[in-house]
């Protein structure tokens, strides 16, 4: 292990890694049902379409996060990116409207999408071309992207994640919601059955949240993974005691088999290009390049601003072996075409590891086990409760956000668009619209006061096509 990743150069040793991994793997395994859940529209398009897309999630996921593991070293864990698989099944949907095809027939038909997308990574990362392009984001904006991406985990872990009541959404609405809840009003009314369970979410969320503060506080190893664990236990028996739920029923009935035959009859290599190009040559085209700007710009987020935060970025901020973290993205969403997902990318969640001390690839190694055990063992995963992650990420964001003392706030043109990418990626979800919004804002400062010669050909093009895909909406 020593000689394969280079442990004690990089500070770690194996027992760290592993439950760095355990770690990540715990704040990103809801995707694992989530992921089948949104590709057939929670299981309405049959029982089989979803086992094959809940194996292309563990298969794809796991072979992503060995090429990571091997090639690059880095403590990354890749999944079908969030968001990107919304989009694609609302794909999908849309293919099924216009040619009149099933949704399968409809689904083999966007597979197409990813593969071209995966193999164009592949020959941009290659020829060095992905890296360029990372290298082309001037300083300021790096500087803001893993603070943006703090608030980011946050609001996932302060609103989605634990999926409590909220009648509007919208960022951060747990703490609205939650606490508007605690005084007599409107919203408990509303809530009728529901607010028990909100009540025992939150206050597990919080609980857990401090117990991790407090055992990083004291420098207990493993402080994130214990507080999850510490917060599980706390819902369990509340669940059990408060809500007279059994939170290990589903385990009774839970199949541990897993369903390799649905994916090789319905998605394993089951593209249909003739199906995909009847919506229109330029439709099919404007997609392609729709999922390579949101999936390119996701994963150079992701990299950058975990990479800043565990201190894996030199001078300039550029990290070492980007092109080989970023050919195990291309290889990742070339394996979920092949294997029946949408686009797998890096996942923001890794953040989570790497605070839990991961640094070399050992850490994406062992999610990546996990993820490939989760066929067997993949009732286990879906008994650990939203609100025990909700807490890691929450404390991650926190950590995350302190990177904003590196940026130059008494320099304006670098404080509106660290500013604007900090508002934006909340709130759109999109770690890559907030990049093109903060190059976007970069741009404009540096051309009206005279820095015009300064940005690169790159960061100019970049820019105009982040202007073309916001106006269009595409």
């Amino acid at each position: 292990m020593e000689n394969l990743f280079k442990l004690s150069k990089n500070g770690t040793d194996v027992r760290t890694e592993i439950m760095a991994g355990l770690t990540t793997f715990m704040t990103m395994a809801y995707i694992i049902a989530l992921n089948p859940n949104l590709l057939t529209n929670f299981g309405a398009e049959g029982g089989e379409l979803w086992n094959a897309v809940f194996m292309a999630t563990c298969v794809a996921s796991a072979i992503g996060m060995f090429v990571m593991a091997f090639a690059a070293n880095k403590p990354f864990a890749m999944a079908p990116g969030m968001g990107l698989n919304s989009f694609f099944a609302v794909v999908v949907g849309n293919i099924v409207a216009i040619t009149g095809l099933s949704y399968l027939e409809s689904f083999r038909a966007a597979l197409c999408i990813i593969l071209i997308e995966g193999i164009v990574f592949i020959i941009l990362s290659v020829f060095n071309i992905r890296e360029q392009i990372v290298d082309a984001i001037p300083l300021g904006v790096r500087l803001g992207i893993s603070p943006a991406i703090g608030l980011m985990l946050m609001n996932i872990g302060l609103g989605s994640n634990v999926g409590i009541y909220s009648a509007e959404g919208g960022p951060f609405y747990v703490m609205r919601d939650f606490f508007g809840a605690l005084t007599p009003g409107v919203a408990k009314t509303q809530m009728a059955d529901g607010y028990p369970a909100m009540i025992l979410t939150v206050i597990t969320m919080f609980v857990g949240l401090f117990i991790i503060v407090i055992l990083a506080k004291r420098n207990v190893k493993g402080a994130v993974l214990l507080g999850m664990l510490a917060a599980s236990i706390i819902y369990w028996v509340g669940d059990f005691v408060f809500l007279g739920a059994n939170p290990f029923a589903s385990l009774a009935t839970a199949s541990w088999i897993p369903p390799v035959k649905d994916m090789v009859n319905l998605t394993l290599f089951k593209f249909d290009f003739t199906d995909f190009f009847r919506i229109g040559w330029f439709t099919a085209v404007t997609l392609i390049i729709t999922f390579c700007m949101i999936d390119m710009f996701d994963t150079i987020g992701t990299l950058v601003g975990t990479a800043s935060r565990a201190g894996m970025v030199d001078e300039n901020g550029k990290m070492p072996n980007m092109k080989e973290a970023l050919l195990a993205d291309a290889v990742g969403t070339v394996c979920g075409a092949c294997t029946g997902t949408s686009t797998v990318t890096t996942f923001v969640e890794s953040a989570s590891g790497v605070e839990a001390g991961g640094r070399t690839g050992l850490t994406a190694l062992t999610t990546g086990v996990l993820f490939l055990a989760c066929m067997f063992i993949s009732p286990i995963a879906a008994i650990i409760p939203a609100a025990a992650t909700s807490s890691a990420l929450i404390y991650v964001g926190v950590l995350m956000i302190s990177g904003l003392s590196k940026v130059k706030f008494d320099e304006i043109d670098q404080c509106v668009p660290v500013a604007l990418m900090l508002i934006a990626m909340p709130i759109s979800g999109s770690i890559g619209h907030a990049i093109g919004i903060g190059l976007i804002s970069y741009t404009v400062i540096a051309v009206f006061t005279g820095r015009a010669k300064e940005i690169s050909i790159v960061t100019y093009i970049i820019s105009i096509l982040f202007l073309i895909k916001f106006f269009l909406a595409v």
